[in-house]
């Protein structure tokens, strides 16, 4: 498919998810000039396609109300596509809390597919296991999320109304810089300017949010992913773990994700073993909830470690090692 073409299908694209978009707008999602938009424009009149020109200072071009393109066609690959995207977003909960719309698309998709691509694309679903993140996938709403991701888009400020974890409830404005999907949760991060501090929010527990007037000029540099793991790695938990780990954070970090730990590098407890061995010892601190999983955790990282803190985790690993010792020593049955 040419270039010219290719674009002029992708401003369709952008048209058909609604709104008015500018020609400033479309010019930079397609990186063309505006010349060369009102050109792709023609094009689709000349194709039948009812794209309205808005006039105004927010003006632009849209599509007009109750326009439907034709039945969608898909080829083998984009159809598994499209159904493995429907069967992972919901296995890993980005998903939005619409009830069963992942499902109803799915068998949507389904229904319209060739008798021999349907049997084909079941026994891949059918043969296809998904690992799942920890605890129950937390979907937000479909009416908070989409005014959200447009308020980031555009840099727009929004007002939530948010119910936290203790059941306080408050509503507030927030700049936001960005959206999170992590471990089944979705987050959106910016700046609350009541304050004046970066904040976190999780979205489903967000019941309301609408863009208010108004723009904000986002920090320079700023990574929403990064910032919110670093703050659920250093959210007040029940139990603080620090620990010295003979490794490196890449190599913790396959046990011990930047969502649960942080680690830094650091020099050998030991300068003789330093030496004797070119590995680093890392310090690592944990927030958590409950201790018992650590041990086994700690244990699969198979690394030299001490804890410095608590001692409820050293009796943890102790108990661990000696109901280990006690199945090494035990012999099968006689038969």
């Amino acid at each position: 498919m040419s270039r010219p073409i290719a674009r002029v299908l992708t401003l369709l694209e952008l048209l058909q998810s609604g709104g008015i978009r500018t020609v400033a707008e479309l010019a930079d999602r397609l990186d063309v000039d505006e010349r060369t938009v009102r050109r792709y424009v023609d094009h689709l009149l000349d194709l039948d396609v009812p794209v309205e020109s808005v006039r105004g200072r927010y003006g632009g071009y849209r599509l007009a109300s109750g326009y439907r393109m034709p039945p969608l066609m898909l080829s083998d690959d984009e159809a598994l596509a499209v159904l493995l995207g429907l069967v992972a977003g919901r296995r890993a909960g980005l998903m939005t809390a619409t009830g069963t719309a992942s499902e109803t698309a799915a068998a949507k998709v389904r229904r319209v597919l060739p008798e021999r691509l349907g049997r084909r694309l079941d026994a891949v679903l059918g043969s296809l296991a998904f690992t799942a993140p920890p605890g129950e996938p937390a979907a937000p709403e479909a009416g908070v999320l989409l005014p959200i991701a447009d308020a980031v888009r555009h840099h727009r400020p929004i007002s939530i109304r948010y119910t936290a974890a203790d059941g306080r409830r408050s509503e507030r404005t927030l700049h936001p810089y960005g959206l999170v999907a992590h471990s089944g949760r979705w987050y959106v991060t910016g700046a609350d300017p009541a304050i004046g501090e970066d904040r976190t929010f999780r979205l489903d527990r967000i019941d309301g949010a609408r863009t208010l007037p108004g723009a904000f000029d986002p920090p320079a540099g700023f990574d929403p992913a990064e910032h919110v793991l670093t703050g659920l790695a250093t959210a007040p938990y029940r139990h603080e773990v620090t620990l010295r780990i003979q490794g490196t954070a890449e190599q913790i970090h396959t046990r011990l994700p930047t969502g649960i730990a942080i680690v830094e590098e650091s020099p050998s407890l030991d300068r003789a073993d330093a030496e004797a061995d070119a590995t680093h010892w890392s310090r690592v601190e944990l927030r958590v909830e409950r201790l018992d999983w650590l041990p086994a955790v700690l244990a699969s990282l198979d690394r030299p470690f001490v804890i410095e803190r608590p001692d409820e985790l050293r009796d943890l690993v102790e108990a661990l090692a000696g109901r280990l010792a006690d199945s090494a020593r035990r012999r099968p049955p006689r038969t």
